[in-house]
């Protein structure tokens, strides 16, 4: 696979997590909001908005590999 290939794969996996990473982390923020005092909410969604990007090391590693 040339580079220019994955690159076009790796932005259409990375557009497809977030989306799917931002609905499922709204989810359970909502619940988590309702169901828990308001400071565990905040520090839920402290760490939801930071822990996104930790999953998408590798992938932009193999899409900066070498051809």
């Amino acid at each position: 696979m040339n580079a220019r290939t994955r690159k076009a794969f790796g932005c259409f996996l990375l557009l497809t997590y977030l989306a799917v990473f931002a609905m499922l982390a709204a989810t359970l923020g909502a619940y988590v909001w309702t169901h828990a005092p308001n400071w565990v909410g905040l520090l839920y969604y402290a760490i939801a908005g930071v822990a996104w990007v930790f999953p998408l090391k590798p992938l932009f590693a193999w899409m900066n590999r070498g051809a």
